[in-house]
């Protein structure tokens, strides 16, 4: 699962088997935590992460969703800018 991006002690991560993961999600690695957020909705499908680090994730998520929803699509990774 590659990285696209860490920031403030959270690691973004995507699956490249769409079929097998749908809707389009991004997985947040922050300490023990994980969680499964879908890139359209902002949903946590699944995981816990803590209420900080979940909204963090959405705001990362909302200010880079084009470009999320392209490698999801393409399968062509690029690595993204962190949250700031």
């Amino acid at each position: 699962m590659p990285e696209i991006t860490r920031f403030y002690g959270m690691i973004i991560k995507m699956y490249f088997q769409q079929k097998e993961h749908n809707p389009p999600h991004v997985h947040v690695l922050y300490g023990s935590y994980m969680g499964a957020i879908e890139i359209q909705s902002l949903k946590m499908s699944e995981g816990d992460l803590p209420p900080k680090a979940l909204a963090m994730a959405r705001e990362w998520i909302t200010q880079y969703r084009e470009e999320l929803l392209n490698i999801w699509n393409t399968q062509n990774f690029v690595k993204l800018p962190p949250l700031e």
